[in-house]
């Protein structure tokens, strides 16, 4: 059995989804608390951006993978208006439950499904947009991830995919200290898990840099494929179309 990387270690390609797993079952509760705490907020403005650029109208069916908490779905939501239809997935049941409460506490009662973005259960050509926001690193095989995404959207529809990516090289030595250092340290005071926090500095780091990103989005079917460094690098957006 092939090998994958969990963070810094070797895993078999097996194990490497429960753990995963067991990372997002962690801190789903402080989830959204830790994203304000390590971004400073940012991570709403990354969002934001993201939303900018998806193109999504009034009517359009949507579908965001491992959406968490649901702060795009929330989004994308109000963009589609009442005609369009937004999924929310999630491959971990706790975020996914956490995720569907919160939208229901804001009003709204979109579908939502648990499912492996490896293996969406969506029928070919069913979305004008998917999205992925910081998902697509804690998964397995990636290139299959995207080939799916790339088989569930109608020709001229889009991805974008928002995830921590390299930073520009002077920032380099700091940041490490801030991801290594502080964040493991916040981790276990605010949502009682130092492990998980120091997972999340790992697979950033072990997640392929904004061009091998690009290529390996060509190489799933996407054309036109381009990418936006937000705050020098620490996180990219990447956006790709289906012909």
């Amino acid at each position: 059995m092939a090998d994958t990387d969990f963070g810094y270690q070797s895993v078999p390609e097996a194990e490497k989804a429960a753990r995963v797993r067991g990372v997002f079952e962690s801190v789903a509760g402080k989830y959204d608390l830790m994203n304000d705490l390590m971004s400073g907020g940012l991570h709403r403005v990354w969002k934001a951006f993201a939303i900018a650029q998806s193109g999504v109208r009034p009517g359009q069916r949507v579908l965001d993978v491992a959406g968490g908490t649901g702060d795009l779905a929330r989004s994308l939501a109000k963009q589609v208006g009442a005609t369009g239809q937004v999924w929310l997935t999630d491959i971990n049941s706790a975020m996914l439950a956490h995720g569907r409460d919160r939208l229901l506490d804001g009003g709204l009662d979109l579908p939502v499904a648990q499912c492996d973005a490896e293996h969406l259960p969506f029928p070919d050509a069913a979305f004008d947009l998917v999205t992925v926001a910081f998902g697509l690193r804690n998964m397995t095989h990636k290139d299959g991830a995207l080939k799916e995404m790339c088989r569930v959207l109608k020709p001229g529809g889009r991805l974008l995919v928002l995830e921590f990516s390299r930073v520009w090289k002077p920032l380099a030595g700091a940041y490490d200290a801030y991801s290594f250092g502080l964040l493991p340290r916040m981790g276990k005071l605010v949502a009682g898990d130092e492990a998980s926090y120091r997972y999340l500095a790992e697979s950033i780091r072990k997640h392929p840099d904004q061009e091998t990103l690009k290529a390996m989005m060509a190489a799933a079917g996407f054309d036109k494929v381009d990418y936006f460094n937000l705050s020098a690098g620490v996180v990219a957006l990447h956006r790709g179309f289906k012909y």
